[in-house]
């Protein structure tokens, strides 16, 4: 299933610094950054629930927003990008840089 995850830590404090970064972290390990603070994930329902519970542990949720979308499948027909689509295509393989 494809999923975005949004997040906006709280970085006014150099631990909310420390919890960015872990979030970001995180997120790279099983998706693609699209923006800033936002990924979009292609993932099992096993992994989605592996990384929802890691993300809940990291952030401050008196300080901090999480937001994880399931996108409506096929993707390419419901999500449309204006401007840079920095969105590569994991299904064709792996990305070797």
């Amino acid at each position: 299933m494809d999923v975005v995850i949004t997040y906006d830590v709280s970085t006014e404090t150099r631990e909310g610094r420390r919890r960015l970064r872990r979030v970001a972290k995180a997120c790279e390990g099983y998706g693609q950054r699209v923006q800033q603070s936002v990924f979009e994930c292609a993932l099992t329902e096993v992994q989605l629930e592996r990384l929802v519970q890691r993300l809940v542990k990291e952030i401050e949720p008196a300080e901090d927003s999480l937001r994880v979308y399931r996108l409506v499948e096929p993707r390419e027909r419901y999500v449309r990008v204006f401007g840079i689509d920095r969105r590569l295509d994991l299904a064709k393989g792996t990305l070797v840089v």
